[in-house]
């Protein structure tokens, strides 16, 4: 075979090649050999009729598209590795020629992957991450857990103080009017959370169980209900109950409650202080990561990104979505008419992203090519390994799930991530 490639584009050419005629003869055998087992001819038993007689009858041309469709994979993908090139699309198939006792020729419209010019992308500066965890760390998370476990204790003819839950009734009104969503009954808050609009929970310190009063507030300019927007309300506000957080004493009791593995508040806080420190250098470490790959995208070139590529990506992140919501529950046609939105404002949402994971990814495969990585196949067995454990699978599922060119690819990438990160120097 010789194979011909000729670019039309940027990332776009045409690839010219021809099957061999000993290919072509083995090919109209074969088919000869299914067509005539459905053939019913006079003077012949069904399926028996002679390669000779087939010919004068129909032509030998009746089997040359089945046959071409058998032969133009693997001939194809033989074109594809002589010229060198790597498709990002499916070929558009033309038939050149199809002579009587000649090669066939055909040519292939394809999109193939861009070429990725490399910047620096070893020794890349990113910002110094924060790896050390303190005791104060440790101390705030122990009294995050300690309120947390609080109780809630009725004051008795006691002020409010911030901290405090008030248990209110309230009705709002602007100009004298009242406004939807204004109005609540037997509502919880909790003074100094924001949760209400600003002045309305400052107004709330020093009220008693049983006061009625008026709290006066005016709306953010930005609020998001414009027809309040700006304007002043006065909320009409009764206090049904006062209640103050009783804290858990923090001591070895409370931990065992936090953790059946532990016996003593200190060994809580060494549990805790593992667990953070070893938190804290993983998003240290994804955050060197994320900087130093982004810097090695940046530094490189890329003249275009071949729209098939774009798209085959935002299908990849769509359907990834879709499938994680199906395993809640929730179908395609559920989240479209929960959210108001459609197929094409999805489509439009994993656009604005694709074009950069796309070329991430080129990125990163020529960073594989130029440092020459290839996986062993100790790491094969070991990736193969480690998947199914993650994903309590046979090995030999994920063998069957997942081809060892993909799993070598996986594993490469992963190299050339680690080399960019490695060698990253934080400042």
């Amino acid at each position: 075979m010789t194979a011909k490639w000729e670019k039309t584009g940027t990332n776009d050419g045409v690839l010219t090649f021809s099957i061999p005629q000993s290919e072509i003869q083995e090919g109209l055998t074969k088919t000869f050999n299914k067509v005539k087992k459905d053939l019913n001819i006079p003077g012949f038993r069904k399926g028996k009729v002679s390669r000779s007689v087939f010919n004068r009858m129909y032509g030998e041309e009746a089997l040359y598209e089945d046959t071409v469709n058998d032969l133009l994979p693997s001939n194809y993908e033989a074109a594809v590795q002589e010229a060198g090139i790597d498709p990002v699309s499916q070929p558009k198939v033309d038939i050149e020629s199809m002579e009587k006792g000649q090669d066939w020729v055909i040519k292939a419209e394809v999109t193939v992957k861009p070429e990725v010019k490399l910047g620096q992308y070893k020794d890349l500066k990113v910002e110094k991450q924060e790896r050390e965890i303190t005791d104060q760390d440790v101390e705030d998370r122990l009294q995050r857990e300690q309120d947390q476990h609080a109780e809630m204790v009725i004051k008795e003819d006691e002020p409010a103080a911030e901290g405090d839950t008030v248990v209110i009734d309230f009705e709002g009104f602007v100009d004298g009017e009242s406004f939807e969503g204004g109005k609540a009954e037997n509502h919880s808050l909790e003074l100094g959370s924001n949760s209400f609009i600003p002045g309305f929970e400052e107004q709330l310190v020093g009220v008693k169980a049983g006061d009625n009063l008026d709290v006066t507030v005016t709306f953010p300019e930005d609020y998001q209900a414009e027809d309040l927007a700006g304007k002043e309300a006065v909320f009409k506000v009764t206090v049904h109950e006062v209640k103050e957080k009783e804290l858990p004493e923090l001591d070895d009791e409370l931990a065992k409650d936090l953790d059946d593995e532990v016996e003593t508040l200190d060994e809580l806080r060494e549990k805790y202080h593992k667990e953070m420190q070893e938190s804290k250098e993983k998003a240290a470490q994804d955050a060197v990561e994320e900087s130093a790959i982004k810097q090695a995208v940046d530094n490189a070139e890329v003249v275009e990104l071949p729209d098939v590529m774009i798209q085959d990506e935002v299908k990849r992140a769509k359907d990834e979505f879709l499938n994680n919501l199906q395993q809640q529950g929730i179908s395609a046609e559920m989240y479209y008419q929960i959210t108001g939105t459609s197929e094409e404002d999805l489509d439009q949402q994993f656009e604005g992203e694709a074009g950069t994971r796309v070329k991430t990814n080129l990125v990163i495969e020529a960073i594989v090519a130029k440092e020459g990585f290839e996986a062993t196949e100790d790491e094969v067995n070991s990736e193969i390994k480690d998947l199914a454990e993650n994903y309590n699978m046979p090995e030999a599922q994920v063998r069957s799930v997942l081809s060892e060119d993909m799993l070598e690819h996986d594993i490469n990438m992963k190299k050339a991530v680690d080399l960019v990160t490695s060698t990253a120097i934080e400042e």
